[in-house]
């Protein structure tokens, strides 16, 4: 009875610290939550920004040549699966910064986004006329449910570049402005004849491999729109300090350059896939496409 009393002491004594131990790792602040997502991405970067992303282009092209059977070609929730992990580190380098302003903005901006897409898929303006032709999971009037994963990163990443390559430069407004409509584009410049060789979307034809001019009008527009909520959203000296110190926070826009740069690599847009490379250069110089990205045991 007593050794019986004694094992189950010693039992409840055992799993009582291990229970403690496990719950002591968890974060109960956010500060705490902040640094533990900032290490796990930090030390996953390989995997996330390099790994990720080629897999992604290998699925993608694979599933526009048919190489890939149903149900994985094109699968919706494999797509957005992959978009999301490779936003992860821009996500956790802005977190620090987010509070109720900062949440107000992106969340117009994130109606916006709703909004020019609705318009666009149902009058053909600023974009051209456009049509999805390929899943990219729940839809909602003809726009994916999932559309700011896409629109907001890449204008928010394009913000970002701008910051750390303009320096002081960046604190003047139209300069600013200019920079990031300039960046939005050229990134559309890469996105755009990619996806409508994979066939995602189809614009029905257009000047620039299946691409119509105006449709980069249209992200002009965007572009303006996404810089004044921004500016507004956050305080640009508070990104440029964050930007110093988070290594990793522009790791999306590598994730961008090896995805879509294979992509229209393969699909033979020589112009595209060369401005993809243009980007890679820039991120160089920025400090942020170094060979400590591509040495995962590091």
């Amino acid at each position: 009875m007593t050794g019986d009393d004694s094992s189950s002491t010693s039992s409840s004594g055992a799993s009582g610290p291990r229970t403690a131990t496990l719950r002591d790792r968890l974060p109960d602040t956010r500060r705490g939550a902040e640094t533990l997502l900032d290490r796990v991405v930090r030390e996953n970067r390989f995997t996330i920004a390099v790994l990720f992303p080629a897999v992604g282009a290998l699925t993608l092209v694979g599933s526009a040549e048919g190489w890939l059977p149903e149900p994985l070609a094109f699968n919706p929730w494999f797509v957005l699966f992959g978009v999301v992990v490779m936003r992860s580190p821009l996500v956790v380098g802005v977190l620090p910064l987010l509070d109720r302003r900062a949440v107000g903005w992106i969340g117009l901006l994130i109606a916006y986004t709703y909004l020019i897409e609705l318009v666009g898929v149902r009058t053909g303006w600023p974009y051209g006329t456009f049509e999805y032709t390929v899943s990219l999971g729940p839809m909602l009037g003809g726009v994916p449910l999932a559309l700011p994963v896409f629109f907001i990163p890449l204008v928010m990443n394009a913000y970002l570049l701008c910051l750390l390559l303009l320096g002081s430069r960046a604190a003047t407004w139209w300069i600013r402005l200019l920079a990031v409509i300039a960046a939005v584009v050229t990134m559309d410049v890469v996105l755009d004849p990619g996806a409508v060789a994979l066939g995602f979307w189809t614009f029905g034809g257009g000047a620039f491999y299946g691409v119509p001019i105006s449709n980069y009008a249209g992200w002009v527009l965007s572009a303006t729109v996404a810089v004044v909520a921004l500016d507004r959203a956050f305080d640009t000296a508070a990104l440029r300090d964050r930007l110093a110190g988070c290594e990793f926070m522009l790791d999306d826009m590598v994730s961008f350059v090896i995805l879509w740069g294979a992509i229209n690599l393969w699909f033979g847009n020589v112009v595209p896939a060369v401005v993809a490379l243009s980007f890679g250069v820039g991120l160089v110089r920025a400090d942020r496409f170094d060979a400590r990205l591509f040495t995962p045991w590091r």
